[in-house]
């Protein structure tokens, strides 16, 4: 059987639908569970840390394929553009760039620090996300962190961890960061249209 690794590109500025609530493991035929992996991100196409997130994303996906692969284990890649507050809303979206399995962030800590690259889409200063492994701070997070997680949701982790994860969940608020991020696209947008 083959790992079946479908990517669909949602929420993107050229495509105003998004995808469905995929995240959580379920059932996709009698012999193949699926393995939902979220991917959001500000942007693709100038912020630095979102691009080398994907591409080691895809790296990381690439080899641990045989073993999901050997488990009977369907990939699901779901890149999801936050272009605006209100997918921010309904992705409770914290910081750039995220990676979740099956609903899970890879990292429940956020920490962040100073992006260019996302500054220079919206014209004023704004943090992203930096991951800590092993004791190391990443701008975007290592292959080994992302195969770590992969494998930890497949063939079990720690019970407390997975007792933490149940809590009821808090209510959402869009981070001061975000809101400056949009704003900062709203108006530049307006400036060039204008």
């Amino acid at each position: 059987m083959d790992v079946s690794k479908n990517i669909s590109n949602c929420c993107n500025a050229g495509n105003k639908s998004c995808c469905g609530d995929n995240s959580s493991t379920v059932k996709s035929n009698k012999n193949s569970t699926r393995l939902v992996i979220d991917f959001l991100y500000l942007d693709l196409n100038v912020c630095e840390r979102c691009q080398e997130t994907d591409n080691t994303l895809e790296s990381a996906i690439d080899d641990v394929k045989h073993v999901l692969e050997m488990a009977g284990i369907e990939v699901v890649v779901n890149k999801i553009n936050v272009i605006n507050e209100e997918l921010a809303k309904k992705y409770r979206f914290v910081s750039s760039p995220t990676i979740r399995i099956n609903g899970k962030d890879i990292q429940l800590e956020v920490k962040e620090n100073s992006c260019q690259s996302c500054g220079d889409l919206c014209g004023d200063e704004i943090n992203c996300r930096v991951f800590v492994y092993k004791g190391q701070e990443y701008t975007s997070p290592p292959k080994e962190m992302i195969i770590e997680a992969i494998l930890r949701e497949v063939f079990g982790g720690n019970e407390k961890e997975n007792q933490i994860e149940d809590k009821p969940e808090e209510e959402y608020v869009l981070p001061e960061n975000l809101k400056r991020f949009y704003e900062g696209l709203k108006i530049k947008s307006k400036n060039y249209c204008c």
